[in-house]
Formats: structure tokens, C-alpha cells, sequence
């Protein structure tokens, strides 16, 4: 499998990793922490839809893995202070860098369990590093080796992002699922 990570430009793509099922049913879209809260309670079944593709108007808002054509992976990022992790109290600011974050990491149905997901953290590492980012950091569950809920995974496992050279910067006192998420940090040199 040669994977392709591209930043997320194509609404249809997008809509095929993180939109729902049927138009009008009420799922993230990914935009539960790229907007005010609320904004995003306001939001409702194709609205959300519909300002995501606002949002693409403007630009990339991710990254993309594909296979051949088909898009098969997502990763949100984009910087921290356009986030709600800007003022999210339950997970610090290391510093004062401008530093951009990686919050969530989707695979389809029928393609886990091929590392798709390692090389969507390494594409969204280099999207942020392209776009001027001094570092990047993520904020995945630290589940040590328990199973974790597929629809509850979306930040990302510690052990990923261990992987892929991120350091634990930080713990939170945010919890997901039962798992504390930790605050991990890849440093991208200038």
C-alpha cells in the first residue's frame, strides 16, 4: 500500500473521514474543538457539513491519507490559538510558542491496522512544520496497554505518538473514556 498524506482540501474527501452517514444526522465533522462551543452546539445536522465547507474555502483544514484516490485517513491540525485548546484549562500551555496541535486521528473502517495511522501524524507533523509551526503537539489518551473504544481513540494512543518522536511534554487533567490524556510535543526545528 503506498500512501499519499495531502492537506485536506476536497470537501467530498473530508465528508468521506468525518462526516456522517446521512446528511442530516448529528455527528463531529471534527469541528468540536476548531470552533466556539457555542457555535458548535449551534450546529446542527447539514449545517455542520456546510461549514466545513466554508472552512475548506479558506484552506486546508487537516490532512488526508489516501490510497491511490481513496481518502483513507484524517488528521486534524491547525494552530493552537485558532482552537479551543487555546483556553482549554484542563490541558496546559508548556510555553509561550505558537505551536500547533493534532487532535484527532481517523482511520476508515477496513483500513486499520495498517500503520495508516502513524503516517498521518508524520503528514500532519510536516503540514504544520510547512506552515511555520515551531512545534506540534497532540493530546492522545495514555492507555498503556488497555483496549481502547474505536470511536473514543480519535486523539490519538500515547504510543503513537512515542513513535513518531513526540516527547511527554505535560499531563492534563482531561479524561476520556476512562484514560487520562496526556500532552505530547514534537519540537520542529527551524
Amino acid at each position: 500500500m503506498a500512501l499519499d498524506v495531502r492537506p485536506a482540501t476536497v470537501f467530498e474527501d473530508v465528508a468521506a473521514l468525518v462526516g456522517p452517514k446521512r446528511p442530516d444526522a448529528g455527528v463531529c465533522w471534527c469541528l468540536s474543538y476548531r470552533i466556539p462551543s457555542k457555535l458548535n452546539n449551534e450546529l446542527r445536522g447539514t449545517a455542520r457539513g456546510e461549514y466545513v465547507a466554508e472552512l475548506l474555502g479558506s484552506g486546508p483544514i487537516g490532512v488526508l491519507a489516501y490510497d491511490g484516490a481513496e481518502p483513507v485517513g484524517w488528521a486534524a491540525v491547525a494552530p493552537r490559538a485558532a482552537t479551543s485548546f487555546a483556553r482549554n484549562r484542563r490541558i496546559p500551555h508548556v510555553d509561550d510558542l505558537p505551536v500547533w496541535s493534532l487532535w484527532c486521528v481517523r482511520v476508515r473502517p477496513g483500513h486499520r491496522g495498517k500503520g495508516i495511522s502513524h503516517v498521518l501524524i508524520e503528514g500532519a507533523v510536516r503540514f504544520a512544520a510547512e506552515n511555520g509551526a515551531p512545534a506540534i503537539e497532540a493530546y492522545p489518551l495514555d492507555n498503556g496497554d488497555a483496549k481502547v473504544d474505536l470511536t473514543m481513540a480519535y486523539p490519538g494512543l500515547r504510543k503513537n505518538f512515542e513513535a513518531a518522536g513526540f516527547h511527554h511534554a505535560a499531563d492534563t487533567t482531561s479524561v476520556l473514556n476512562g484514560f487520562p490524556r496526556v500532552l505530547m510535543r514534537r519540537e520542529l526545528g527551524s
